[in-house]
């Protein structure tokens, strides 16, 4: 291999900003943040979150209402 030309590797602390999780991998960034995690997706714990969604409906309906 030749030097100097690889990023480096880091030890890297991956945080979920909805539950607050946090696991450590392997990247070549030393943190990263993700909006959900696999401890909080609906796929993965068949809990459906409607909390969001309501947020995203009513922003919708807001917008389609003034353009009338």
């Amino acid at each position: 291999m030749k030097k100097e030309i690889h990023p480096k590797y880091y030890r890297c602390k991956v945080t979920c900003m909805t539950c607050g999780t946090t696991f450590e991998t392997g990247s070549t960034v030393p943190e990263i943040k993700v909006d959900t995690c696999s401890k909080c997706h609906s796929f993965y714990t068949g809990k459906l979150n409607l909390s969001a969604d309501t947020g995203r409906v009513a922003k919708f309906r807001k917008k389609a209402a003034l353009k009338k």
